[in-house]
């Protein structure tokens, strides 16, 4: 499998995930300039900006280490420019999470939910 088709697969498991976790799915991809959200959730009132990752190995410190300062500042830019747009998401509290998929070939590839991975400052 290559990279493109592993990261989508992997971001249709996590929004399958969270979807099963009580979670609506508002967007996904959504892309921006400087940077893209991967899925965009609801959980009650709380609005939930989950970075997908996967890998297939834990070489340099597996998927969630890859979710660097820099990646980090540009989600944080594009969901700036999310709450600007879509202005019905503005007076959320925001939570930024990463889903981390492994086991991306198999039938049932396993999750993990790091909630509250990072803040915005």
């Amino acid at each position: 499998m290559d990279r493109q088709t592993a990261g989508r697969r992997a971001e249709d498991v996590a929004a399958d995930f969270l979807s099963g976790q009580g979670l609506e799915i508002l967007l996904r991809n959504y892309r921006r300039k400087r940077g893209e959200l991967d899925v965009v959730a609801r959980e009650r009132e709380v609005l939930v900006i989950a970075e997908v990752r996967t890998r297939a190995d834990d070489s340099y410190g597996g998927a969630a280490a890859s979710v660097t300062p820099r990646k980090r500042g540009h989600i944080v830019q594009a969901a700036q420019q999310l709450l600007q747009q879509h202005k019905q998401f503005a007076r959320m509290p925001v939570r930024f999470d990463v889903i981390v998929v492994s086991d991306i070939d198999s039938i049932a590839p396993s999750v993990e939910w790091i909630k509250h991975a990072f803040d915005a400052t």
